[in-house]
């Protein structure tokens, strides 16, 4: 690794505003420049031509210095260094590394960005670190005293196995130390569910597998709460929740397409004229038929209060890839973004009905959210290229008398809504059943070591789960990748009836744990699955990272294998990554296998070949049998 001098991070004004909130902190401190270094890992050393155009890559005006390890001075003043966080990628990452080896930098291997910062009139480092919450963030960021250690951002450790929990011998009691460790929010009834299933196919759980169980039946991905039996005041309720929702559709489904089965919802529009580019020509031309209208909105609460920014840049990235998931293939158009917090709070500006009722260390203060979170979700649009039009913003936190006595209700765990509005081609709106031999696809970025057990992360209630299992659950946005993606979803449905694409799901909570079980599931099939064909940038992972982890930017297909070469076609025009993971099976099974490993021999199958299989489990068990939760409550009287 070594690194070259970029840009000025901070105009003169932003710096000067640094400078005076870093003053209130250390008086003692005199002033503050702060620049972009650029760090270059690279297969040997550039030649002299290759290094300057690197150089002319990098930057404006050419002041480029470069710098081996070990070179830079350790005096005054006082240097720290803000890079992306250790076992991530950032977006500028994928654009500048891309942009360099379409100019011919192949020696390149990966570039990333990063910020020093310089600080006058401090004594020691020590004094410097005090600033550390206000020059970096610490979801995204790692922060350095030394430059040299980002070379640890280039470095991939060895790979680990999975592991088995012990239920046959040790039963409920393993079950609930892996639910304590991994995060997993298992309710009572479903750790006995997965004792007695696991008891019934004579073998131990793999850590992969519990993880998955728990991400596709959190909350957030099942809807728990909302589908759960009822009984109120010692009645039972015919209804859920949900089913009280689909009523409406029920009483009046005129003009709906698609409800309640699907990324999005499908009602339908007018004829119009479609904007398209023709797949023969590769000229853009107009297509009249009906269009009809897409509409989503999800909220994004969990990671939002963690870490604002990408906690809704996220959010409406995932928003944008439901509509992309929909049907066969859809088309974002625009977008909407809402906030609900508690008191704000703002200094010097208190307001006389504001309450201040503390918050947990790991989440920020409502203040922070709408300073941080509305722009993270503006960007996230207008990077990927989607007018974010409209939403909403309320305020809420007061003290009323409850029945056991005085309660502070508000928005302590905040909303943060995600929504928008596309068009699906009249037929692509139903996703096709995959038959047998069709392939699985990953299409676009690689698995990383983030946004780790977001879907049970975000199904506890806030102040619950382990702060560093938050830390790990929050996800990092890349819109440029998510944007190369579409890319190809529009090519695929300029085809019309020749689509490739049989059925599409996003990934989100809960990673490829969610996406590959719900679209084998929506075929009635099963699938075998090769694990390091996943895309990597981290070969350290374990198998439950490789597969859980929620790096954004990425869908799951079902293409048949006699389109393959159209669809990878395609995809290569685009500049788009993907991979083919795996295939549809008849046996509604889900068999994972990785060869990285000699076999354990645990499933007690037997198997022609000598690989692992972290995961080898009916479907049914995932998906199908689980325990429905029931909620017996009472009505709280009036005060």
């Amino acid at each position: 690794m070594f690194s070259l001098r970029g840009a000025p991070a901070h105009s003169d004004a932003r710096r000067q505003r640094l400078l005076e909130k870093l003053r209130s902190i250390r008086p003692s401190l005199e002033a503050v420049e702060s620049e972009f270094v650029i760090l270059v890992d690279a297969e040997r050393e550039p030649d002299p031509e290759e290094m300057e155009r690197l150089a002319a890559l990098i930057d404006e005006d050419g002041d480029h210095a470069l710098s081996a390890p070990g070179s830079r001075q350790t005096g005054e003043p006082r240097e720290l260094f803000a890079i992306p966080r250790f076992g991530t990628i950032s977006p500028w990452s994928s654009k500048a590394t891309d942009i360099a080896h379409r100019c011919g930098l192949d020696v390149i291997r990966r570039l990333e960005r990063g910020r020093v910062y310089r600080f006058f009139g401090l004594t020691d480092i020590q004094e410097a670190l005090a600033f550390a919450p206000e020059i970096h963030d610490r979801m995204t960021e790692s922060l350095l005293v030394d430059l040299d250690a980002a070379a640890a951002l280039f470095e991939h450790a060895s790979p680990v196995p999975f592991r088995r929990i012990d239920a046959l011998g040790r039963g409920r009691e393993a079950l609930r130390e892996a639910d304590r460790e991994l995060g997993l929010a298992l309710a009572e009834d479903e750790i006995d569910y997965l004792v007695s299933s696991f008891r019934a196919l004579g073998r131990n759980p793999s850590d992969v597998e519990l993880m998955m169980f728990a991400q596709a039946n959190s909350e957030h991905c099942r809807h728990k709460i909302f589908n759960a039996d009822w009984t109120i005041d010692g009645e039972a309720k015919e209804t859920s929740l949900f089913e009280m929702i689909r009523n409406t559709t029920r009483r009046s489904p005129d003009g709906v397409l698609s409800a309640y089965a699907d990324n999005a919802a499908v009602i339908a529009g007018s004829d119009g004229g479609r904007f398209q580019v023709s797949p023969g020509s590769r000229r853009y031309e107009r297509i009249d038929e009906p269009a009809p209208i897409l509409m989503k909105v999800e909220t994004h609460n969990h990671p939002t209060a963690i870490s604002p920014f990408p906690g809704a840049a996220t959010g409406s990235g995932g928003e944008i890839r439901d509509e992309g998931a929909t049907g066969r293939g859809g088309k974002p158009k625009a977008g909407l973004t809402g906030f609900s917090v508690s008191d704000l709070l703002i200094p010097d500006a208190r307001q006389p009905w504001e309450l201040d009722p503390g918050r947990p260390s790991r989440i920020v203060s409502a203040l922070d959210i709408m300073l941080e979170g509305p722009i993270g979700g503006a960007a996230f649009n207008n990077e990927f290229g989607r007018p974010n039009l409209a939403g909403y913003f309320r305020t809420y936190c007061q003290e009323i008398q409850g029945p056991a006595g005085p309660e502070i209700r508000g928005y302590h765990k905040p909303i943060m809504l995600a929504g928008g509005l596309g068009n699906v081609r009249p037929m692509h709106v139903e996703k096709q059943a995959a038959p047998v031999g069709a392939r699985v696809i990953v299409l676009g970025g690689p698995a990383m070591l983030i946004g780790l057990g977001g879907g049970a992360a975000s199904s506890m209630a806030t102040g619950t789960s382990h702060e560093d299992l938050d830390f790990a659950s929050v996800q990092r946005g890349n819109p440029e990748i998510e944007r190369r993606c579409q890319e190809v979803i529009d090519r695929c449905a300029a085809l019309g009836d020749a689509n490739p694409i049989l059925s599409i799901h996003d990934v989100g909570a809960g990673g490829l744990s969610n996406a590959i079980p719900e679209i084998l599931d929506q075929s009635e099939r099963g699938g075998r699955i090769d694990l390091r064909r996943i895309p990597n940038d981290e070969p350290g992972m374990s198998p439950l990272e490789i597969w859980c982890n929620e790096a954004q930017e990425r869908y799951v297909l079902t293409v048949p294998e006699e389109r393959l070469d159209a669809f990878e076609a395609i995809c290569e025009r685009e500049r788009c990554p993907f991979a083919v993971v795996g295939e549809v099976t008849a046996e509604r099974r889900l068999v994972v296998e990785d060869a990285r490993f000699p076999s354990d021999r645990a499933t007690g199958r037997e198997r022609p070949d000598e690989v692992s299989t972290p995961i080898d489990v009916p479907l049914a068990i995932i998906l199908d049998k689980p325990p429905r939760m029931h909620r017996d409550v009472k009505r709280a009287g009036k005060p």
